[in-house]
């Protein structure tokens, strides 16, 4: 009773914590502040290493560069925190959250499909040479 008291103002209370309960903040605004120191850090990460551009980053992995996996594992923790804390989603229902998810999933398994295929189409096309490069 006293905790159905503590929210009939229609709010539900938001979890304090981030990186698994590893986390915790007394108050929202002090978990607002943390995600987003976070993600500040992990923008001052991504843009030094956009500038100094390591030489050892330079290997490849299934053809793209050291550099450029970390930017988009990078990027993807990013795009996690802000949907997962700024969104609110960690509070919703799992059916909700499932179908954000997985239909941004299947979009973007989608849309790396036609870039490959239509990339590889292109490539043959100036490949065997059948249309001048110039447009």
């Amino acid at each position: 009773m006293a905790d159905h008291a503590a929210h009939s103002d229609g709010h539900a209370e938001h979890k304090l914590e981030i990186f698994r309960g590893l986390v915790k903040f007394k108050s929202n605004t002090q978990k607002i502040w943390g995600v987003l120191i976070f993600l500040s850090i992990i923008t001052i990460v991504e843009v030094a290493l956009g500038y100094i551009k390591p030489d050892f980053l330079n290997g490849t992995f299934l053809k793209l560069k050291f550099l450029n996996w970390i930017f988009i594992i990078l990027t993807i923790v990013k795009a996690y925190y802000i949907t997962w804390d700024f969104m609110h989603m960690r509070d919703e229902i799992s059916g909700l959250r499932r179908a954000v998810v997985w239909t941004a999933v299947f979009l973007i398994i989608y849309l790396i499909a036609i870039l490959l295929v239509e990339g590889d189409y292109i490539y043959e096309v100036y490949k065997s040479a059948a249309v001048s490069r110039d447009f």
